[in-house]
């Protein structure tokens, strides 16, 4: 159970991290389900970032009850045998700065209604994931264990805009390195992948819409430690080529 356990913690992580879009679901007045699509990103620490409006019908139905889910999916090339996490919990506004520049990367064309009076920025506190991997590989897990932990890694939140700045002017072919080498993504045409979030335990990197997670060899706490474990990667990239 121990290592199923492990495997579903760390698809769901992943479907967190590489989501673009899920399926939200919220509670009408009269308690019937309504589903909407909705844009999504990860916050700092992994939490999905909303960003929506008072007019819409989702929005009052969590101003009535916070309640709610999210259906990510892999997009396999056949969804109903690719893994798919449901994530229950309450919305709540954002209270971090983190989550807006986080979510423009991912969704650039939110900037232009981003700022109006009746947008904001919401989170989904997750309280419980359930994860259908296939058919037959079901796991229920509890939020703990699902969230990157920011403990003692003050230095490396502080250096992310910075560091995905100058990964992305200077050291783009290492991150298409990353992604063809090291996560078995196809050469693409169109540019370079660029990354889009870093945290103590990896980085996020995109392809017009195409978002990977790209974990990290061990967890890094200092500006040091970021550059020598993106140098790590560059050089196990390296070697497959």
């Amino acid at each position: 159970m121990g290592e199923a356990v492990t495997r579903a913690t760390a698809w769901i992580r992943r479907l967190m991290r590489e989501a673009r879009f899920a399926t939200l679901a919220t509670l009408e007045e009269t308690g019937a389900p309504y589903a909407s699509l909705a844009a999504v990103a990860p916050d700092a620490d992994g939490t999905p970032g909303l960003l929506v409006s008072t007019l819409a019908r989702h929005t009052q139905n969590l101003a009535r009850d916070a309640r709610a889910s999210l259906l990510l999916v892999s997009g396999g090339a056949d969804p109903m045998d690719s893994p798919r996490a449901s994530l229950l919990g309450k919305v709540v506004k954002a209270e971090s700065p983190d989550l807006r520049p986080r979510y423009l990367a991912r969704h650039p064309g939110a900037a232009q209604y981003a700022d109006f009076k009746d947008f904001a920025f919401y989170r989904l506190e997750i309280a419980e994931a359930h994860l259908v991997e296939g058919f037959g590989k079901v796991v229920t897990l509890p939020a703990k264990g699902l969230l990157t932990d920011w403990s003692g890694a003050e230095e490396v939140r502080e250096s992310v805009e910075g560091v995905i700045s100058h990964m992305n002017s200077d050291h783009a072919d290492a991150i298409t390195l990353y992604a063809t080498r090291l996560l078995g993504e196809p050469e693409r045409e169109g540019g370079d992948w660029q990354m889009l979030g870093l945290d103590p335990e990896g980085c996020e990197i995109a392809h017009g819409e195409k978002v990977r997670r790209l974990d990290f060899p061990q967890r890094v706490t200092t500006r040091t430690a970021v550059r020598q474990v993106l140098v790590e990667l560059v050089s196990q990239a390296r070697e497959k080529m």
